[in-house]
């Protein structure tokens, strides 16, 4: 049976802006612009991450360091067996997120690496050009952004 699925209410929208605008705004802080005690915040934010709705984390902007090279690559799989494909990538080094999608590709991944060698031996050399499930892959390497955030690999 699939997971119902939740609505967020505006009490949420509006705690998950106040941290999208300043993760280290303390709940104390939170509660006091939106009138509400700080437990009502705490616990909201306790059970959106429970639910899987918010993470909170810190991520980097790989186009403001040196030597960061950032990659959108779309994959095709001879079956569309994505949880094994899915999870088997998701432990890749430089992965840094994967998604089933739609269209020409079944899956795109986002990959971060120190330079084109990097890119490049993560592209051919590493496990991830020995994975049998994938028959094809196009990259694109992301020149800039600004509303991109990277884990560390």
């Amino acid at each position: 049976m699939a997971k119902k699925k939740k609505e967020l209410d505006e009490l949420e929208k509006k705690i998950i802006k106040a941290l999208q605008a300043d993760a280290r705004k303390s709940f104390k802080s939170i509660a006091k612009d939106l009138d509400v005690s700080e437990s009502t915040i705490s616990n909201r934010v306790g059970r959106l991450i429970e639910n899987g709705i918010l993470k909170m984390e810190a991520r980097i902007n790989p186009f403001e360091l040196d030597n960061k090279v950032t990659a959108l690559i779309g994959l095709n799989l001879k079956h569309r067996f994505h949880p094994k494909v899915l999870k088997e990538l998701q432990q890749l080094p430089n992965v840094n997120s994967v998604w089933v999608t739609t269209g020409k590709y079944d899956l795109f991944m986002e990959v971060i690496a120190d330079s084109n060698n990097d890119l490049n031996d993560f592209l051919f050399k590493s496990e991830f050009n020995r994975m049998e499930e994938i028959t094809f892959t196009e990259t694109h390497i992301m020149l800039y952004s600004e509303t991109k955030y990277f884990k560390i690999p």
